[in-house]
Parts: C-alpha cells; structure tokens; sequence
C-alpha cells in the first residue's frame, strides 16, 4: 500500500509509521513538528513533508496517489483544549475536515481517523460501549466526537472508507514525559528515576483502561486491511479491557525504578472519573484483540528509558 501517516512523527504515529515499513509498505509523513519528534522518524526510509494538516495539500495528494490515510495528527490532551480552544479548534476539527476533503478529491480509498475515548465523558455504567451516547466534557473529546460523525458522513454521502477508532490511553516507548501536559505514565517513570516527587491530580483512585501501542498499531492496520463492508463509517474502542486506578499505575512504577519517593495529591482537573473499554465489537468486526498486557507493557516501557 501507499500509505500516508498524518502526525507520522509523534509517539503513537512513530510506532505505525515503524510497523508499514517493516511490512513493506510505502509511507509518507505528513507533521508540523509541533509535538511530534524528528528522531522518532531517524534512519527510517520514509518521506517527510514538514506541513499543517490545515494547509492545502492537494499537490501532494495529486502527486502520491494515497491509497490509505491514517490520520493520526492533532493537538492533544484534555487541558490544553481547555486552555487554547481556537488554536485546538482550528487543527483538530478543521485539519480533519481538510484532510476528508482532499482525500474525496483524490479519490483515496481508506480513511483511518484515531479518536479518543474522551469521547465518551462521564458515564453511568461501564465498561464503556460504543452505542452509547457521548457526553464530551473538553473541547477535545468534541473535537474527536466531531471527526468521528464527518467520517461518517463522508462513508454515507461520498463512499469513502472510513473506520474511526477510539483509543483509550495509548503508553508505551517514546511518549513524551515533558511539559505540562505530558501523559501520566511516561512523566512518573522520570521523576520517579530521578528521585522526585509526582503529583498525582484528585485522589488517585480515578481509573483508566491503558492500552499499549502496539495492540493500538495493531488495530490501524486491520481498519487499514479490512475487507468488512460493516466496519466502514464504524467507530471502535480500542483499549485492553482492563483498567487501573492512577495509585495503582504510581506503585507499579515505584516498584520498577526501586524509588523511595512518595507521590502527592493536586486539585482535581477536568477528566472522565473511569475509562474502561468493551472491544467485544473490535473484536467481532475487525478481528482486533490486545495482546500486552499491563504489567508487561510496563516492563517494556521501563526498558526503554533513557
């Protein structure tokens, strides 16, 4: 396939990116550089335009001829929607829109759209269940809530293949640790390893369905192969069925770096209370299935670090 990988240089895009190489597909990046990282794409044979999703891309398009997007680019993170919702707005909603847009135009046969659990917002029973009704608490989940119906909509009224997939808390190797809004796993493993303090915002006893990234590469490339005419213009949890409380994820990584520090407790922020994901649909229609679970997933992670 000739495959094009939006966001191809940031944590989760770097893995897909990794996977389409190895099973000889030809790949192209499309990223900004604005969270994603260069040496996550270092030495890789893959062709890297530095441009917005936001941007007119029809010279590209006309030029490779797509035969898959994976559109995976966006600004993420719940309070960083809260905090900047025109420039969040802007990429993630019309970026989207852009990108559907120009793949109709150019006759591009699959549209893979990575969502978001967050989707889902607060509900009154798990696990969580894609016929439920959304109830997005952040200008984010919207965001992806938004994406989701346009894919849709451009299955219904266009004929693109489309299949949204809703991931619930990707971790594994390269997620960024750094910044304010770096992700809970890969910012305690470096403060704890170097002997500071985490501070774990509300109570802890929040949950969440933790999912590693090769289960979620895993999942983009049977939407990307599917022949299943009753996956397109579909939304699919994708998440391991299990979750954990953020005190359990502390102890656990306390325990792998052997340190002696103590977390904290902040102020709550805006988030769901509970994620966890029923993949019975996933796994009926796309075939999908994690296959790491946590403990060892973790272990993979602690590997990695530098």
């Amino acid at each position: 396939m000739n495959c094009l990988v939006t966001g191809g240089a940031g944590f989760i895009g770097s893995h897909l990116v990794d996977r389409l190489l190895s099973d000889g597909h030809e790949v192209t990046v499309i990223d900004n550089f604005s969270t994603g990282r260069p040496e996550n794409l270092a030495g890789k044979k893959v062709e890297i335009i530095k441009r917005s999703i936001c941007d007119n891309l029809d010279q590209i398009f006309e030029n490779e001829k797509f035969e898959v997007v994976f559109h995976l680019a966006a600004i993420p993170r719940v309070q960083l929607s809260i905090n900047d919702p025109v420039n969040t707005h802007e990429t993630n909603i019309n970026g989207t829109f852009n990108l559907l847009l120009t793949c109709r135009k150019f006759n591009v046969k699959r549209f893979v759209f990575s969502s978001s659990s967050s989707v889902y917002g607060d509900q009154d029973r798990l696990p969580l269940v894609e016929t439920m009704t959304p109830n997005p608490s952040s200008p984010y989940a919207l965001h992806k809530l938004v994406g989701e119906h346009y894919c849709r909509l451009f299955r219904e009224l266009y004929g693109l293949e489309t299949i949204s997939l809703r991931y619930f808390n990707v971790y594994g190797p390269r997620q960024n640790p750094d910044g304010g809004y770096a992700n809970l796993i890969p910012k305690f493993f470096r403060m704890l390893k170097d002997g500071n303090s985490p501070v774990i915002n509300g109570t802890g006893k929040q949950t969440r369905d933790f999912t590693y990234v090769g289960d979620v590469v895993e999942a983009n490339l049977l939407a990307a192969n599917t022949t299943n005419p009753d996956c397109f213009g579909q939304t699919f949890n994708v998440g391991a069925g299990k979750n954990y409380s953020v005190n359990e994820v502390a102890e656990i990584i306390i325990k792998l770096t052997g340190s002696k520090s103590k977390v904290s407790y902040g102020p709550k922020v805006v988030e769901p209370q509970n994620t966890l994901a029923d993949i019975s649909k996933s796994t009926k229609l796309l075939g999908w299935s994690p296959k790491t679970n946590f403990t060892e997933g973790m272990k993979i992670v602690f590997r990695t670090l530098k």
